[in-house]
């Protein structure tokens, strides 16, 4: 179990200096940054660095940290223990099911300051031989923590499978993306436990700002490749059932971080449950997607569609609109969505972006109140936005409405107004 620091302690401010080394400074505390107003983490908002996870030095980005005495925050533009030696800012890439309440606080030392790659960048500091960040832990489920991975036993499941199975282009994928990219999904799928990925859309009907499978050029670089193909429905129940029939907590999901939206391969994913089906009645098929095409939601509901879990970076139209760059649907087609599911007595989980500044910005949190009292989903899946935060707020021409109620507070308030809805990190087994 994981501790704060002492309510007498706060953890040091830490920069990079131009060898790449992380060094801790004990003349300034750590500070957070909520959509660039920098604050002073609490002992409660603080938790020990999650293991599996990583961090990262800011190109040209000065550290900001606290000034004990006064409580101000203070640029760090140069090393203390090297006189005119350069510095950069830190932060941490938590391990998944972790959500941050504070991101990295820093200034960029000029206009041109590269783009950050798309990575979640939380406040991080060192006290008593241990890093600190300032988040929470958002689901209690350890599918994704990496003492459940054993990576020679990955390896050799892996090869296995894709020897006996050479036909199917759909395992042949999966093991790149188990193999190349370390992805948990694709990992815990040759385990044969727990979620399986069943990506299937090479394309999209949306070009979302922080995509993570396809950039335009000079952007950021996409994390993965995308998908290439559409596997058939027959490729799809070969690696379906077999899981859904033997695996702990068993679910599959259409759509994935590998490929565009899934909803555009409704006709496939329809044929794909319906022979899903036809062999087995275990475990939980879900989709996730933008929400943009309700009536092939209906159709895959009608199909035997368990679940759904709906992305969203914000409840309000227009940042939903600059976010996404739709082609052809709007925040209401999302809505419609949901309701399709909801009306069919299936469960929806909305999968949340979380930028603190944004995502507690007093209007925001209104707004996604509002549609959660009318639309009714049943879980909120807290996800850190994997974006430069000040690449996404000039993006989206983010105007805050007021002083951001905190990520704790927001949490709180949402938890104590909606006390059936749950919040977590996974797509749940429901059966």
């Amino acid at each position: 179990m994981s501790f704060p620091p002492s309510r007498h302690k706060t953890p040091y401010l830490i920069f990079s200096d131009s060898k790449g080394e992380i060094i801790e400074y004990e003349g300034l505390a750590m500070a957070g940054s909520s959509a660039g107003i920098f604050c002073s983490p609490t002992s409660d908002e603080l938790i020990e660095l999650p293991e599996g996870s990583e961090l990262f030095t800011l190109p040209g980005r000065l550290p900001v940290g606290i000034e004990p005495a006064t409580g101000e925050p203070a640029l760090l533009d140069a090393n203390p223990y090297a006189p005119g030696g350069d510095v950069q800012a830190v932060a941490a890439f938590m391990a998944p099911a972790h959500t941050a309440i504070y991101t990295a606080a820093y200034q960029q030392e000029s206009n041109h300051a590269p783009l950050l790659p798309l990575f979640a960048y939380t406040a991080v500091g060192w006290l008593d031989g241990k890093f600190y960040v300032a988040a929470f832990r958002s689901d209690l489920d350890r599918r994704q923590d990496p003492v459940q991975f054993d990576q020679k036993r990955i390896n050799k499941n892996t090869k296995d499978k894709l020897q006996a199975f050479p036909h199917n282009r759909l395992i042949q994928h999966l093991g790149k993306c188990c193999l190349t990219y370390g992805c948990p999904a694709a990992r815990n799928f040759f385990l044969g436990r727990w979620e399986a990925p069943l990506p299937c859309s090479p394309i999209c009907n949306a070009a979302c700002v922080g995509c993570i499978s396809l950039q335009p050029s000079g952007c950021c670089q996409s994390t993965q490749d995308r998908i290439q193909f559409v596997p058939t429905p027959d490729e799809i129940a070969e690696v379906a059932i077999p899981h859904l029939q033997h695996a702990d907590k068993p679910v599959v999901s259409f759509g994935q971080g590998c490929e565009g939206e899934p909803l555009l391969q409704g006709e496939t994913i329809a044929g794909s449950i319906q022979r899903i089906r036809f062999g087995t009645n275990k475990g939980t098929i879900n989709l996730n997607t933008n929400g943009s095409l309700p009536d092939v939601v209906q159709q895959l509901a009608d199909s035997g569609l368990d679940s759904i879990r709906i992305s969203m970076n914000s409840a309000r139209p227009e940042y939903h609109y600059r976010y996404y760059k739709p082609k052809g649907f709007d925040l209401g087609d999302v809505r419609r969505s949901i309701t399709v599911m909801k009306a069919r007595n299936r469960h929806v989980s909305l999968n949340y972006f979380i930028l603190p500044g944004f995502t507690d910005d007093p209007t925001e949190y209104n707004a996604l109140c509002e549609l959660i009292a009318n639309e009714r989903p049943d879980l909120i899946q807290l996800r850190n936005l994997n974006m430069d935060p000040e690449y996404y707020l000039k993006t989206i021409e983010f105007a805050p409405s007021g002083p951001a109620m905190g990520m704790a507070n927001w949490h709180k308030r949402l938890k104590k107004r909606f006390p059936s809805l749950r919040f977590g990190y996974f797509n749940p087994a429901l059966h």
